[in-house]
């Protein structure tokens, strides 16, 4: 299997040709944000991990390479299936020129001071999104016995007196961080004793990492509660093991049907994972009706506007107020959008207004003023959702949509071009690409 190289970003642009309703059924792949956690947790087991419905994504591949860095092996072993080892050789050290591309890489800070008690792990990148510090991170470390400085671009430290293995503690969180909560979650997996971390993350990638370290061997119990117990352990295996479907992935395509006025089914769901963004939608006027592993979306109807402020799980997902933005940009009335999770999400409204949206930035909430004559332009992706905000915005607008800079999209969309064209939407990509 050939995936799309961590190393070789995509500058290439998304044509898009607006005024078809989506129609069909679209499968979801595998949680971006799952995966790229579940694959940090693989490298504290001794063994080799198969993964499987791992989504083929530009992070994914950066995470592997981080991987093949640190001394181990990370290959593609059929579409959707990834091989993992982590020996006990391993390197503790990620360079600066993976980590920069991957927000994601603090994640080895955990996974590494837990199985061997050291770790110097590059600052991460990522999208521009806004603030997003470590200092919870490194205060979770430190309350279970690491030692941590930041200095040249790096967090380095281990285990006070240069001992292997952490202490369990309990650990309260100033805000519940899901990086944080997840570092501490696999530091604490293999520390001494227990470990209780309060007022933590309760979304459902949380729960998917606490199944996955469970099955290495791990004893972890509360996850999705904002208390979870972790007793830890001598050791974890490599296992077989299937993460959960994208829910952001998943609301992108409600979304853009609802947007679009068109009906389509969405596939390959856990719809109590999307609750928030449905319940939105029902409230716009958009029909939404759940059945087992599927969501059906019909946007044949009126639509009102609606207001929404981002919270952390359950609460509305941030990673999905872009999106829902370039829908209400186009329903009659006045709708508002309050961003409480990162200040930089509001970025893509100055991309909306290229194409004629009416919104307008006080602080950090976006008061929108629907219009029906959404117009194509030249616009680029300022991050991964503004990515996808924007291509909707283009699905619904007069004329003809060119979307540059796709290489924040082909972090988090699997096969985006190909999934909307089997929905009817006309796009096709304009490629061009070199090194990042």
């Amino acid at each position: 299997m050939t995936a799309r190289k961590g190393e070789r970003y995509s500058l290439g642009k998304l044509i898009v040709q607006g005024g078809t309703p989506l129609e069909g059924r679209v499968s979801i792949s595998g949680a971006k944000n799952a995966t790229l956690a579940v694959m940090a947790a693989a490298m504290m087991g001794c063994g080799e991990t198969i993964l499987e419905n791992i989504p083929n994504i530009v992070d994914v591949e950066v995470m592997m390479e981080l991987c093949r860095e640190l001394g181990g092996e990370a290959n593609w072993l059929e579409p959707g299936t990834i091989r993992m080892v982590l020996p006990d050789s391993a390197s503790c050290k990620t360079s600066y020129t993976l980590a920069k591309k991957l927000r994601a890489s603090n994640l080895l800070l955990g996974a590494l001071i837990g199985r061997f008690g050291w770790a110097e792990v590059a600052l991460p990148g990522g999208d521009n999104i806004g603030s997003r510090p470590m200092d919870l991170h490194i205060k979770g470390l430190y309350c279970l016995g690491a030692e941590l400085k930041v200095e040249h671009g790096y967090i380095r430290g281990g285990v006070i007196g240069g001992g292997k293995r952490l202490t369990g503690n309990k650990v309260y969180l100033d805000f519940p961080s899901v990086g944080a909560t997840e570092n501490i979650m696999m530091a604490a997996v293999l520390a001494k004793g227990q470990t209780i971390i309060e007022n933590c993350a309760k979304e459902p990638e949380i729960v998917d990492l606490a199944n996955f370290l469970n099955a290495m061997g791990g004893r972890v119990r509360g996850a999705g509660t904002d208390l979870i117990r972790i007793d830890g352990v001598q050791r974890l295996e490599g296992v077989r093991y299937a993460v959960i479907p994208d829910r952001v992935e998943a609301g992108t395509y409600m979304v853009a049907a609802a947007a679009t006025r068109g009906r389509v089914i969405v596939e390959n769901v856990i719809p109590t994972h999307l609750h928030a963004l449905s319940a939105k939608l029902r409230e716009m006027g958009v029909t939404v009706e759940e059945e087992d592993d599927q969501v059906l979306v019909d946007g044949r109807g009126e639509f009102r506007p609606v207001d929404i402020k981002t919270m952390p799980y359950p609460g509305f997902p941030t990673d999905m107020q872009s999106q829902l933005m370039a829908l209400l940009a186009s329903v009659s009335g006045t709708s508002m959008i309050v961003e409480n999770v990162y200040e930089n999400r509001l970025r893509v409204v100055d991309e909306l207004q290229r194409m004629g949206a009416q919104i307008k930035i006080e602080g950090r909430t976006a008061i929108i003023d629907g219009t029906s004559e959404l117009t194509g332009a030249q616009v680029k992706a300022t991050d991964l959702r503004a990515g996808a905000a924007l291509i909707i915005a283009g699905l619904i607008a007069e004329g003809e949509t060119e979307v540059s800079c796709m290489y924040h999209v082909d972090r988090g969309y699997e096969h985006l071009e190909e999934k909307l064209r089997s929905l009817g939407a006309k796009v096709r990509r304009v490629e061009s690409s070199s090194k990042a």
